[in-house]
Order: structure tokens, then C-alpha cells, then sequence
């Protein structure tokens, strides 16, 4: 007994709990899948994330002058038929536009090499801007086939060629469905395997499943005026129940089928009415749980028994409703859509698609692609920016300065010193010169030469009499200061340039200047010597105290 068993008992694992708790939630884990939604803004894309995740439409989303987000994001459970297990998680991105800013965003939120086997693209087209359908569907489809390659790893690589692989074998697979009864089984269980046709699946190298939802479709038929006349001879575009209208409308939609052939991809048409948001929904959900493609290498027992789709989807095709296309992926080909108006070549627009895609075919001018193609048979009716005003060359500044100046010398009122230039003097100078001789003749200067001449004459007189008679009464001394100093210490008036002829004395201007300031000079140092004899004078010449009199 004790032989028998072991010396030491074995230890219990570390993470019991944790082990058999990721067993358990392993089993019963919940798929998650992702729905990404791209198109223009105002397209309708809040109205078909709402109806994918069965949740009413906020009254924001309703209002067309709302701010998206940089990347709109919402979920929601996928229930079965008896509500009662939850099937599958759904998440659906929204992006505003194809901004890079935007756009860059996707890859960190849905990396390539783990979400590329459970995502969905959806574009979004508007056919209130029918002339825009081409541009975006390049645009877009363009960028899922860069979001799809990633950083080009081995592992991505490995991915991408099964996902490719899954998508066609479920479009060499697709059987219409039947009217009489819903089959138990996915629609690629039938053994018969058809070869893709012309056209189908040239482009899509992921295997990305892509459904292009043209919304907004009941307005198709809306009864408008011409909305707009094509320079290529082809008539406008008339809404309403026309047969022009109409053939053109059948075109847009041939062209749409032709574009979705390529990629392997769907088409919708869906409007506000819940019935048309429904069956996308559904196809949708029939798309994202596509089964894998068995292995070449399976036996015939195990390829008899395929993975069943848990949402199979049971509505035939319809072309012919036009407020309600439904085209799914697998069922289209190049007859059929010929058959749908005459007069289309497919295999024309599927090369010319091809010339768009073409970088060095598009710089070429002389290239007929699908884009230009389309422009012919839809007019862009949008909004036009107002043109720019004609272009106005200026002259030359120093051509304009030349000619202006030219016109200005030869007149004499240009001279802004004209107003102070007496009208009797002849002498006309230029528009930048030395001052002319009208310019001193002002009467402020008259008036100031005067009453120098005036001063200085009543001065000398003043010395004069005061040397000769120097022992007169205290009362005739005091007059006589009084004298000198009403003349001698009158402050002169402040001199202005010029002279009067009168006082010139046959002198030129300059030699008045010079005497002008030289008297004031002059003037100036007599006052000073005037002023100091009248402080000295009452102390040599008279007594007020009267000793000196002896009379």
C-alpha cells in the first residue's frame, strides 16, 4: 500500500477557477461583428445605423446642420427569431466624409489583420446627387482596398486569401432562393459550382464583403422641373415619370451593377419606408456570417456537411421596383445587366472604370473613362461656386508715378505753397524748389520792421538827453525812465520771414534778413545798457533826501 503510492501528492494547478472559467466563456462566447457605413455627409447614414441596430432615430440625427463626430460608433445584440439567445454583438462605425482626417482613424479602431474576417463595408450613395455616384464609389472603393492591406504582413496576407476565398466560393455558390419554401440550409449548399463570368471579382483582392446602398430613393421619381441640360446632346435630366428620365435612370443603375460586379459587391435601393431598411438589414447579417470555404484538402464526407449561415437570406432579386433595388452579390452578370436597357455595354464601362483607376492613364487629356462617361449621361447639377472677377493687370508703380508726375508739373496749382504766394508775382517755381520771393512778403513782417525803427530812434534820443542834462528834478528823471522804458524794454513782436518794399531801400532780400537780425541784436544789448544806467543813475546825479541843493 504505502509502495503504491506516490512519495509527494501532486499540486492542484494554480489558476483552477481561471482555467475552467475561460473554458466555460470560450464555449459560449459571443461573435462580434462590425458594420462600417461611408459616404457623404447628409446621405442618410444615421437612418440605415439606426435600422441595423433596430434603435430609433435620434432627433439629432433628423437635423441636417448637425456636427458629426470624427468617428460615430453604437452597438447592439443580435438576437434569434424567439428573442431569446443573443447570436452575435453588431457594432457600426460611421465616418462624416473621406477626409484623411477621418479617415485615418479606422485602422486603430478596426485593424485589418484581426477584424478583416467580420466586417461589412457599406457605401452610402444619395440620389438627390445622382452626378456624384461615380466619384465616391472610386474614391471609397479605393480606400478599402489600402484599409485592407494593412502593413502587408505574412499574417495579414494569410487572412486576406481566405477571406477572398470565402467570398468566392459564396458567389460561384449562390442559388436563387425559392418562393415555396425557405431551405433549412445556407444558399451555398448546393455541390454545383459555376465559374465566376466575365467582370465578376476582378478587384476586391480581400474578399471584403461590400454592399453600396443608394438611399433616399423614392425621390427618384419626384415631380421636378429640368433640373439640368447636358453639353453632350443627351437633353436634361427631367424628374418625373418621363422615358427620358426614366432610360437614364436605368443607365445610372446599370452603371451601379456594372462597378458592383467588379468588387463583388451588392446593391440597394432603400427609402424611409421600414420594410426596405428590413430586408437590408437582413442581407446585412447574411453577409457577415458567411461560412468559411471548406479546405481543397477535405474529404468527401466532411464536404458533404457545410457550416450552416444562422441568417439566411430568402428575397429573390428585384430590378425592377425602382424605389426598391435589390441585386444581391453572386446573382448579377453582364447579360443581365443588358438585359435591363438596350444600347449598355458593360464590358465599354468595366474598361473604362479601369482607365480611372489607372494613374498614368488619367493624367492624359485625351482618356474617355468612366468618370467622364458618366458625366455625360448625368450632368453635376450642385452647387457652383460663385466665379472670380476678371483678373485686372496693374500698371507699374514706377510707370504710374512717372506719368502722374509728368501731368502735375505742368500745372501751377499743383504748388501747395500757392497759398502763400502773392497773385501779383509772376515768378512761378516748381513743384520742389527753393522758396520764391512772393513768399516773404507778409504783413506781420511789415509791422515788425516798423516799430524796430521806431524803438531805435527813440533810443538814441534817449541817451542823448540824458548825457546833456543829468541834474534835473527827481520828477523829470522819473519821467524820463518811465520813457526808456516804455521804448527800450518793449519786448519785440516774434519776427516773420520778410520785408516790405518800402523799407528795403533798394537792398535784396537777403541784406534785409541780415540788418533785420542784426537790429534785434543790437536792440537787445542797448536795453541791457539802458537798464543799467537807470539803476546807477539816482545815486550820482541826484539826492532824494535834497542835501545836495543848496539853494
Amino acid at each position: 500500500m504505502e509502495g503504491s503510492r506516490p512519495a509527494t501528492p501532486e499540486a492542484p494547478p494554480e489558476n483552477l477557477w481561471s482555467s475552467i472559467l475561460d473554458s466555460v466563456s470560450s464555449s459560449r462566447s459571443i461573435p462580434s461583428k462590425q458594420v462600417l457605413l461611408l459616404g457623404p455627409s447628409s446621405s442618410g447614414k444615421s437612418v440605415l445605423a439606426s435600422a441595423l441596430l433596430q434603435k430609433p432615430v435620434s432627433e439629432e440625427s433628423k437635423d441636417e446642420t448637425r456636427s458629426d463626430f470624427a468617428l460615430g460608433y453604437d452597438w447592439a445584440d443580435i438576437r434569434d427569431d424567439g428573442d431569446e439567445d443573443t447570436l452575435a454583438r453588431l457594432s457600426v462605425y460611421t465616418v462624416p466624409s473621406d477626409a484623411i482626417a477621418y479617415t485615418s482613424l479606422i485602422p486603430h479602431f478596426l485593424p485589418p489583420r484581426v477584424s478583416l474576417p467580420h466586417t461589412l463595408v457599406m457605401i452610402v450613395l444619395d440620389w438627390t446627387r445622382p452626378w456624384t455616384f461615380v466619384d465616391n464609389l472610386q474614391t471609397w472603393l479605393m480606400w478599402v482596398e489600402i484599409w485592407a492591406k494593412g502593413d502587408g504582413s505574412r499574417d495579414l496576407d494569410i487572412v486576406r486569401e481566405e477571406n477572398h476565398e470565402r467570398l468566392q466560393h459564396h458567389l460561384q455558390h449562390y442559388t436563387e432562393p425559392s418562393v415555396d419554401t425557405v431551405p433549412a440550409t445556407s444558399n451555398i449548399s448546393s455541390n454545383t459550382v459555376l465559374p465566376l463570368g466575365p467582370g465578376t471579382l476582378t478587384h476586391n483582392s480581400a474578399g471584403v464583403p461590400i454592399i453600396v446602398v443608394c438611399t433616399k430613393s423614392d425621390l427618384i421619381d419626384e415631380g421636378n422641373d429640368l433640373v439640368g441640360a447636358s453639353s453632350s446632346g443627351m437633353g436634361g435630366m427631367v424628374k418625373g415619370k418621363g422615358g427620358e428620365w426614366e432610360e437614364r435612370t436605368d443607365g445610372v443603375m446599370q452603371v451601379l451593377r456594372t462597378i458592383c460586379l467588379k468588387y463583388g459587391a451588392s446593391l440597394f435601393y432603400t427609402t424611409q419606408q421600414p420594410n426596405t431598411l428590413q430586408v437590408l438589414r437582413q442581407y446585412a447579417l447574411h453577409l457577415l456570417f458567411i461560412p468559411p470555404a471548406p479546405s481543397p484538402m477535405a474529404s468527401g464526407s466532411e464536404a458533404s456537411a457545410p457550416l450552416r449561415n444562422p441568417f439566411v437570406f430568402h428575397h429573390k432579386p428585384n430590378t425592377l421596383d425602382r424605389d426598391r433595388i435589390v441585386v444581391p452579390a453572386g446573382w448579377d452578370s453582364w447579360g443581365k445587366i443588358g438585359v435591363l436597357r438596350e444600347g449598355f455595354e458593360a464590358k465599354v464601362w468595366g474598361e473604362a472604370w479601369e482607365a480611372d483607376l489607372d494613374a498614368d492613364v488619367m493624367e492624359s487629356e485625351d482618356h474617355s473613362g468612366a468618370k467622364k462617361m458618366y458625366k455625360m449621361l448625368v450632368p453635376d447639377q450642385g452647387a457652383k461656386p460663385p466665379p472670380l472677377p476678371p483678373f485686372n493687370a496693374p500698371m507699374a508703380e514706377q510707370a504710374f508715378l512717372a506719368k502722374h508726375y509728368d501731368e502735375n508739373a505742368k500745372k501751377p496749382d499743383r504748388d501747395p505753397r500757392g497759398a502763400f504766394r502773392n497773385p501779383t508775382d509772376t515768378a512761378a517755381a516748381g513743384i520742389v524748389g527753393p522758396l520764391g520771393s512772393s513768399s516773404f512778403n507778409l504783413p506781420n513782417v511789415e509791422r515788425a520792421l516798423s516799430e524796430m525803427e521806431a524803438g531805435m530812434g527813440m533810443t538814441s534820443s534817449l541817451n542823448a538827453s540824458t548825457t546833456a542834462d543829468g541834474a534835473r528834478r527827481p520828477s523829470q528823471r522819473t519821467a524820463t525812465g518811465a520813457n526808456v522804458t516804455t521804448h527800450v524794454g518793449r519786448p519785440p513782436s516774434s519776427p516773420t520771414i520778410g520785408t516790405s518794399p518800402s523799407s528795403t531801400g533798394g537792398q535784396t532780400q537777403h541784406e534785409v534778413l541780415q540788418n533785420f537780425f542784426q537790429s534785434l541784436l543790437s536792440s537787445r544789448d542797448r536795453g541791457g545798457a539802458s537798464a543799467t544806467a537807470k539803476s546807477t543813475g539816482p545815486k550820482t546825479n541826484g539826492n532824494t533826501s535834497g542835501t545836495d541843493d543848496t539853494s
